[in-house]
């Protein structure tokens, strides 16, 4: 767990990096000799960004492969410029920004059988979920239980959003449940 000061820090890098994307175009780049070894370890993160409390872009990794405070100047500028269910944010809109990040745990492999074997296990509320076939793959944040309740419901958004059918359980599908540290 990171401290609160951590916490602000990454809040403030991913809020520097927005306000240099609309002035320059591109992300905040990130000098990470500057930080504390904490905030310099690989990790996966995700940035959401809502605004009046809708989504106003998200965007992340979910695999580890940069330091956690580069992962998140380049997820910041992503959720707010190049997630496609969006246009670019302006200039006008980054009073009303509320900036959420996840630091993903590793995800794991969950052993099933079927739909019906997968939804018995999972956790609501605590597992964020990665479904993929090989040709799609899909994730959900933990957060995403806060709308999504019912894990029939959540399994079967997760399915859309891959692309995957709705009304049929493929043995090609894998499934992975990851947790996260959200602030």
């Amino acid at each position: 767990m990171l401290s609160d000061k951590h916490q602000k820090i990454l809040k403030d890098l991913a809020k520097k990096s927005i306000v240099y994307g609309l002035k320059y175009g591109l992300p905040l780049h990130v000098d990470v000799t500057t930080f504390s070894d904490e905030l310099i370890v690989q990790r996966a993160t995700f940035v959401t960004l809502e605004k009046q409390g809708k989504l106003r872009g998200c965007i992340g990794m979910l695999e580890a492969c940069r330091p956690l405070a580069e992962d998140i100047a380049a997820n910041s500028y992503a959720a707010a410029f190049s997630d496609p269910r969006f246009p670019p944010l302006i200039e006008d809109e980054i009073n009303d920004l509320s900036i959420h990040i996840s630091i993903l745990n590793p995800a794991e492999i969950i052993p099933c059988s079927s739909e019906a074997d997968l939804i018995e296990q999972l956790r609501p509320d605590i597992d964020g979920l990665i479904l993929d076939d090989g040709v799609h793959r899909a994730t959900f944040l933990p957060s995403v239980w806060e709308s999504l309740p019912n894990p029939v419901d959540f399994i079967k958004h997760l399915k859309n959003k891959a692309g995957l059918p709705l009304d049929e359980w493929s043995t090609k599908i894998k499934s992975y449940r990851y947790t996260t540290e959200s602030f």
